[in-house]
């Protein structure tokens, strides 16, 4: 296994700092206990007389569903940790667990549904709107492309093996848009949208301000529908995330070019800007920008951090699915905070390099990676053809700025 050389690589075994209470994003109770109700029913129970219940040699870590273990294992430095034993058991309950509830999640431009499992596990579900195939139409502006469940899979597995760790996990899954949707769904307004099509498939559309119309309906084969399942960060109740702008946000314009398009000096001033001034909040965004480079994502207006952890922690890489529309054209302006900034991490720059040798290739790293999801084959040759290629162009960029 490629994969299992590249994590043995001492590259990705450089550690952490040492992770305090604070640094932690919840501190647990170490007596609470969870367990199902003995009468058989999905409830979920707190109870904190944990010494008389649990079994022996467990401990009450061992009680918590693995949705829980990875909300208590987030803290100031990452998502996940690198070798986390709980990732196969994560990624198999978003593909298998029973759903329970389904409703639509509100906001945002494109249907997406928020899926309840029997432990109180929540996913985020974007169905699959296009083939593998199909690339976006080069007239198309990136605000108004479709997003893709193969995109948001593909995501993970990238930012994982580029060792940033920063987009929660995500498989795919065959939804039965019948029994797992539409028979289930409390969601009034979401239920009025079902239909059966001429060709006999059970079909919906959702309320959202782009593509929810009977024109773009979203239909099973009859009732089978591919989607992915993204495991949900803790409620923001429980954990205030912040959203940040970013400082290269295209305008959303047909035809008005944003400030940093037109003025090359542009870095300057987002140096002088908090919290880019200080820390290493610009080196983190020119991470998240060479992952959207590589997998062709122009639509990064804003990204979000835990409050807890204030200007000093990772950036979230939320919302991927406008990744992977194209792979015949790279979009160079992507990686405009590195071309004007002439900054980038030493371990991501010596991890970079890594990924474009033989024994590392990024696209047989991820090939790899992406064999193990139910939907495989999750994209198309070309797609990580295409990475090869793009992260040739940002070791240019990178020989550039070091030239200058």
């Amino acid at each position: 296994s490629k994969l299992a050389a590249l994590f043995e690589h001492p590259l990705y075994n450089i550690p952490i700092p040492e992770v305090t209470e604070k640094d932690k994003l919840f501190v647990v109770n170490p007596m609470e206990k969870f367990s199902l109700h003995s009468s058989g029913s999905d409830e979920w129970i707190s109870s904190s007389k944990a010494e008389t219940l649990l079994p022996t040699g467990k401990t009450v870590y061992d009680t918590y569903p693995t949705w829980l273990k990875f909300h208590v294992g987030i803290n100031r430095y990452e998502l996940y940790p690198r070798q986390d034993p709980l990732l196969p058991t994560l990624l198999q309950d978003l593909a298998t667990q029973r759903i329970v509830s389904s409703v639509q999640k509100s906001g945002g431009t494109q249907l997406k549904l928020i899926m309840t499992f029997p432990n109180y596990g929540q996913a985020l579900f974007k169905p699959m709107k296009q083939t593998r195939d199909q690339e976006t139409p080069i007239d198309f502006f990136y605000f108004s492309d479709f997003e893709r469940h193969n995109a948001e899979i593909a995501a993970f597995h990238l930012d994982r093996i580029l060792d940033f760790r920063r987009i929660p996990p995500v498989s795919g899954r065959l939804v039965n848009v019948t029994k797992e949707i539409r028979d289930i769904t409390t969601d009034k307004k979401l239920a009025k949208t079902f239909f059966i099509s001429p060709a006999g498939n059970i079909c919906f559309y959702g309320e959202c301000s782009y593509y929810c119309s009977t024109e773009h309906a979203l239909c099973g084969k009859p009732d089978r529908l591919e989607g992915s399942m993204a495991a949900l960060l803790p409620d923001k109740t429980l954990a205030k995330r912040r959203s940040w702008r970013s400082p290269w946000r295209r305008s959303y314009h047909k035809s008005k070019k944003a400030e940093w398009e037109l003025n090359p000096n542009y870095c300057a001033r987002v140096r002088e800007t908090p919290p880019y001034d200080r820390g290493h909040r610009l080196l983190d965004l020119i991470d998240m920008t060479i992952l959207d480079f590589l997998m062709g994502n122009m639509d990064r207006h804003h990204y979000e951090t835990f409050e807890k952890f204030g200007n000093d922690t990772f950036l979230l890489h939320l919302d991927n699915g406008r990744g992977f529309g194209t792979h015949s054209r790279d979009e160079l302006s992507i990686l405009a905070p590195l071309q004007q900034c002439c900054s980038i991490k030493k371990s991501t720059y010596l991890r970079l390099q890594l990924l474009a040798t033989q024994p590392y290739l990024l696209s047989d790293l991820l090939r790899e990676a992406l064999a193990t999801d139910p939907l495989t084959p999750v994209l198309a040759e070309p797609h990580l053809q295409a990475l090869d290629r793009r992260l040739g162009k940002v070791l240019v960029e990178v020989g550039r700025c070091l030239a200058r």
